[in-house]
């Protein structure tokens, strides 16, 4: 399967520049004492976040990425996707959990579904 046919979800990379300009500005207190070095960990942490969380769907699973690992869901073990009271994408599975799915918006729904190879009802 090509990554053509994956479709993508990440964050907006505004948080990215963000982390960015962090750093940037976390520079001149870490470099002032050598116990000040962490501070630059966090802005670090969260720009590497930024670049890699999200989830990636194609027409075999979904990929959920997060910051230091990640996951797959093969869409025969996806119950039910639907959207929590903030707007979130959930997938239910089989085993009766529900995963959150990174970067992904209850109005991103059809758009993952799409990845199946499927349509929504009333799609022509």
């Amino acid at each position: 399967m090509s990554s053509a046919d994956t479709i993508r979800f990440r964050y907006n990379q505004a948080i990215l520049v963000a982390a960015i300009v962090a750093f940037l500005g976390a520079l001149p207190l870490a470099s002032a004492e050598w116990y000040l070095l962490p501070v630059l960990l966090v802005p670090l942490a969260v720009g590497v976040w930024a670049w890699r969380a999200g989830t990636d769907a194609d027409r075999r699973e979904l990929r959920l990425r997060a910051l230091t690992g990640g996951r797959r869901i093969a869409w025969d073990q996806v119950v039910e996707l639907t959207s929590d009271p903030r707007g979130r994408a959930v997938a239910r599975l089989d085993d009766g959990r529900e995963v959150v799915l990174p970067a992904v918006r209850g109005t991103d729904l059809p758009r993952l579904v799409s990845a199946t190879g499927q349509r929504l009802p009333g799609d022509r």
